[in-house]
């Protein structure tokens, strides 16, 4: 059974950068999937989980690095500023299965959620932080994240979602 939280349309008009699932459940729900060097994005999507490659050391070093320069880079360019605009942030960690140092990965991803939430909360900057259970699918974890990408979504800042 597929996990349904939106309504077709719900995202109608906002620029989401996300691949695979969770881009995915973005687009069926209406949004514009850009590439994350566009000039306007209104959710960005970092799939840490994708990032964690090997599972040990340099898999928890690629993923933390990966979140932060990509949230980085999209937050000065489309949100921070004074022609800055608001976003959303929105971590999906990796499967606590992925490797030796995975939740490890998901504490650090809560914590620049946590952190960036309260330091980009005066530009409108939200982030949250997904962590997927053995169990969850690819196309819940799209829904969950298509969910945060949505109006509904704005009231949910530096906060970790935990599936089961």
């Amino acid at each position: 059974m597929t996990l349904v939280l939106l309504k077709p349309g719900a995202l109608d008009g906002r620029a989401v950068a996300a691949g695979g699932a969770a881009g995915a459940a973005c687009a069926q729900a209406g949004a514009t999937i850009v590439a994350p060097d566009a000039e306007r994005i209104e959710t960005l999507v970092v799939d840490a989980g994708a990032l964690f490659c090997d599972g040990g050391l340099g898999g928890l070093r690629a993923a933390l690095d990966g979140a932060w320069s990509a949230a980085h880079e999209v937050a000065t360019t489309c949100w921070l500023g004074e022609d800055g605009r608001p976003g959303k942030l929105v971590l999906p960690a990796p499967r606590p299965d992925a490797g030796e140092h995975a939740r490890a990965v998901a504490a650090a991803l809560e914590n620049l959620a946590r952190t960036l939430a309260v330091e980009w909360a005066r530009f409108g900057v939200r982030a949250t932080v997904v962590v997927p259970g053995p169990r969850t699918t690819d196309d819940d974890l799209g829904a969950l994240v298509a969910f945060f990408a949505s109006a509904a979504g704005e009231y949910y800042s530096g906060c970790r979602f935990t599936l089961r």
